[in-house]
């Protein structure tokens, strides 16, 4: 049976789901800001119109706010993570075949609808997920991933698509493919996308019909694939299972510099606890910590930046231990007399929790430490993220070392006391 992917994608996934709460931000100029408000991650249409680019510090943009009566918001993780998980569930009601690609992102496999019309299934969908969820999207169809991708990268821009465009077998493939900018082709990066520009390749249709001997010598086995997913030959199949993270990192930057090594290590322990957590969540331990630090080379004479790397005797995901181990690494490189400006910690040589070597002379009662871990974790999932927290992130209000979210809006759908109220 010949795969037919589709992309389902949320249209300005952080404004979208900012509207379904807010009906007032509809039609308006809509930004959603990063951590500490610092620059711009998400925009509306609206706000594209008025040449808003992604990833402006908000600063430079304060004219064009005040003149466009810009609506601005802080990221609200906690909303856009519970929203893509209600998007990914209804898309489950269609096929039990998908891939969650990213946090507004799936692909599924529609083989076995072949006997449907695609569009008016993809229309379905569509009008499901607005019904349901309130949030717009768009999809793509295709024999390929990558055919699917330029179909829903369409279908986003084209009125006439009505948000749904199909590419299978379609007279219209060639046109398709030749108003697609080759940087825009899935799997083209920035230095790719220059080389093929230089040697006369300037969009999807042209990168499909290239030579292969070409594209394999300047390219390799992955150009290659590029090429004939193009063609309509299925490369990549749907990836059912993640494959396990090969590292986690947990990092923020400070809107004020902090000096003293006491903030420093609850910002540290914050960001552990933070991390051991993930840890947790995909049944994994860590066998190296690193923790780093900088000041802002943009504000300093002189720039400080440090890492220490902490190989831990047994893998863990225990968050009092390797907040005892970050502690440590800290110490080693935290120097007086420097404002810091980030912090943070990674996590690496992740194993399987299940597959943990021991040693000999290890004291830590393991079993014990997981069903504390246990206990916390399902506290914390079912009274809100905090709940129960270790006294080294510091028990005090206001600690200059938290994230900033001036405009964040309630947590809508994950906390009892900010449910929407309708008088």
């Amino acid at each position: 049976m010949s795969p037919i992917f589709a992309i389902v994608d949320c249209n300005n996934f952080y404004v979208s789901c900012e509207r379904v709460f807010n009906p007032k931000l509809a039609g308006k100029p809509v930004v959603v800001l990063s951590n500490n408000d610092g620059c711009v991650v998400a925009r509306s249409d609206e706000a594209k119109a008025i040449s808003i680019k992604m990833g402006v510090p908000v600063f430079k943009i304060s004219n064009l706010i005040k003149t466009h009566e810009v609506q601005v918001c802080s990221s609200n993780y906690a909303l856009y993570g519970d929203m893509s998980q209600r998007v990914m569930t209804t898309l489950s009601e269609f096929t039990p075949d998908i891939e969650i690609y990213s946090i507004d992102e799936a692909f599924l496999d529609l083989s076995r609808f072949k006997r449907y019309n695609l569009t008016d299934y993809g229309h379905r969908i569509r009008s499901t997920i607005k019904k349901w969820i309130g949030i717009p999207v768009s999809v793509g169809i295709a024999e390929t991933k990558t055919l699917a991708k330029i179909a829903g990268r369409i279908a986003k821009k084209s009125e006439k698509t009505g948000g749904v465009l199909d590419l299978t077998a379609s007279p219209y493939l060639d046109r398709a493919l030749a108003i697609t900018d080759v940087e825009d082709v899935w799997g083209v990066g920035r230095s790719y996308s220059r080389f093929l520009k230089e040697n006369g390749i300037k969009n999807a249709l042209q990168l499909r019909d290239a030579g292969d001997s070409f594209i394999k010598k300047r390219m390799g086995i992955v150009g290659l694939r590029m090429v004939r997913e193009l063609r309509g030959v299925a490369c990549y199949s749907l990836e059912r299972c993640l494959p396990p993270k090969k590292g986690i990192t947990v990092s923020r930057s400070f809107k004020d510099s902090i000096k003293t090594l006491t903030e420093m290590k609850e910002a540290v322990a914050a960001y552990v606890s933070i991390g051991a957590t993930k840890l947790r969540k995909e049944r994994s331990a860590a066998g190296v910590i690193m923790v780093f630090l900088m000041t802002n080379r943009f504000q300093q004479e002189r720039h400080y930046f440090n890492l220490e790397t902490i190989q831990l005797p047994v893998p863990t995901s225990d968050t009092s231990e390797l907040i005892q181990y970050a502690h440590e690494g800290l110490k080693k490189i935290y120097m007086k007399g420097y404002l810091y400006k980030r912090v943070g910690v990674m996590f690496k040589d992740l194993v399987p929790d299940g597959q943990i070597q021991s040693i000999f002379f290890d004291r830590r009662d393991r079993k014990r430490s997981e069903k504390l871990m246990l206990v916390l974790d399902r506290i914390n999932d079912r009274m809100g993220s905090g709940t129960l927290k270790y006294a080294a992130v510091g028990l005090g209000r206001n600690q200059r070392w938290q994230t900033v979210f001036e405009r964040r809006s309630p947590a809508y759908t994950t906390n009892w006391d900010q449910l929407l109220k309708v008088s």
